[in-house]
């Protein structure tokens, strides 16, 4: 029996985030479809993180255990072979039998897409938040620079989250302009369901004059989520990527 992780990218757009659900299209589902078509097995596979629906992923880090001799290329193939085009597998390799993708994970980074155009971009619509009137990226930086170093981003968690422990450290947080194109990047240790989107709305929120940054600054120490800004839509939203120590990737060549 070996462990295999897959690293897989998606357009979340009709399915209801990574987790399986009763009555819902879920990735995890799709994948566990395709493990089976091409090993026979329905294999338990485990995610990195839970995504929201409609959220994306351009690096999603899931592993499974299974006796099928495919490995690498092979299995990349097979299984691409049996998932929708939305779906796609682009990295497999073996881990040590104890590794877990969310537990081991060291952080993960975030992108959230905005158009800042006036007309709507027809080919953008499902991947960012359309956002008229101009947004100022030096003012947006300075909001984004209140998230850095080590805070409870009780506030910035939606009100159904069980996690008690919501401190967290951002790493980064930064946006950047591309011509009417802007992305919020921030990467952490650990993210709390709802925050990076909580962030965003915070963003756009001081932008647009219904808060001021002291209001973003209070509500960190405070943790009173009336505070912070409006939850952003998920469609915007995309895993960049997730970080792992270098010793699991060094397991084969090490022989351990």
């Amino acid at each position: 029996m070996a462990r295999l992780l897959l690293t897989i990218r998606y357009d979340g757009t009709r399915y209801h985030g990574w987790q399986v659900q009763q009555n819902a299209l879920t990735v995890q589902e799709v994948l566990q479809d395709a493990v089976e078509r091409v090993t026979g097995v329905r294999s338990g596979i485990t995610g990195c993180s839970r995504t929201d629906a409609g959220v994306h992923a351009l690096r999603f880090c899931c592993a499974m255990d299974t006796d099928s001799p495919l490995r690498e290329d092979r299995m990349i193939r097979a299984l691409n072979a049996c998932l929708p085009a939305d779906i796609a597998v682009y990295e497999c390799r073996e881990v040590p039998p104890d590794f877990h993708p969310r537990y081991m994970a060291q952080g993960k980074r975030y992108g959230y897409y905005i158009w800042n155009g006036m007309a709507r971009q027809p080919f953008y619509g499902r991947y960012a938040l359309h956002r008229v009137g101009k947004l100022d990226e030096a003012g947006m930086n300075d909001t984004a620079s209140l998230f850095l170093g080590t805070h409870d981003f009780s506030a910035f968690c939606a009100s159904g989250s069980g996690v008690e422990d919501r401190v967290r450290t951002v790493r980064t947080a930064h946006v950047n302009r591309n011509g009417d194109g802007l992305c919020f990047h921030v990467e952490a240790d650990g993210f709390l369901y709802n925050m990076v989107r909580i962030m965003v709305g915070s963003l756009l929120d001081v932008q647009a004059g219904r808060r001021q940054n002291a209001q973003i600054a209070e509500a960190l120490r405070t943790g009173n989520r009336s505070l912070a800004g409006f939850t952003a839509p998920a469609h915007g939203l995309f895993l960049e990527d997730v970080f792992y120590p270098e010793e699991v990737f060094a397991w084969q060549t090490n022989g351990i």
